[in-house]
């Protein structure tokens, strides 16, 4: 038997993560690959590529421990949507999805030793291919101290992309791959000049999106 969720999880969290396990389970007959490289506490970074909204609970969903999100700071307009994204300390941020509040958010999160995901695109691919990824994430990556683990999802594109309006039940694979420390370029980071440290940013995205890339789905470690 699978244990129960992690007690750190409030009671709004706790009913959405068994709904969306039971939606991925038998709806879209999920499989997880390696989620034991996730830190069971103490901050991370969950980098992911994106393809559908079904991405961000698919990531979270087989995880003992909760995962902070973020939303476009519009859907905060609808009050019942409000509730519960607040409930779930879902991050509003901006269409970049990594400056301002949102970014000052994020950093704070991750300094109370939270996990929280990301996604270097920066949006939903219009295509189900990976897309380059943008330096927001590197800058959140540098100012945090935080291990980041890459995890690429498979099969969202096609049972809900941006062209669906109903997501269909196709088979969903999720894995986690080995966690990045990115030590010496936030070493550098503490010193070299303005043009070099935007530099580093566009680096780190490019690394952490390389390694999403070199995730494949495997018959290995995994269970539905």
């Amino acid at each position: 038997m699978r244990p129960a969720p992690s007690a750190a999880m409030n009671r709004s969290y706790k009913i959405g993560w068994h709904c969306f396990r039971a939606l991925f389970r038998f709806y879209f007959r999920w499989r997880v690959c390696n989620p034991e490289r996730v830190p069971k506490s103490g901050p991370v970074i969950l980098a992911c590529n994106h393809a559908s909204f079904l991405d961000p609970p698919l990531v979270g969903a087989d995880l003992r421990r909760p995962i902070s999100y973020l939303a476009r700071a519009s859907l905060f307009r609808f009050p019942p949507l409000a509730a519960i994204l607040r409930s779930w300390e879902v991050i509003p941020v901006d269409r970049d999805g990594g400056t301002g509040r949102g970014l000052k958010t994020i950093l704070e999160r991750l300094e109370r030793g939270g996990a929280i995901i990301l996604f270097p695109e920066g949006t939903r691919t219009p295509d189900g291919q990976l897309q380059p990824a943008r330096s927001g994430i590197g800058l959140a990556v540098i100012k945090s101290s935080a291990p980041v683990v890459p995890v690429r999802v498979f099969g969202t594109f096609t049972a809900y992309g941006k062209s669906r309006l109903w997501p269909r039940p196709r088979r969903l694979t999720v894995k986690y791959g080995p966690a990045l420390g990115f030590a010496s370029q936030r070493a550098e980071a503490e010193t070299c000049s303005m043009p070099r440290l935007k530099q580093i940013y566009q680096e780190v995205a490019d690394e952490i999106m390389s390694a999403i890339a070199r995730l494949e789905p495997e018959e290995d470690n995994q269970h539905d």
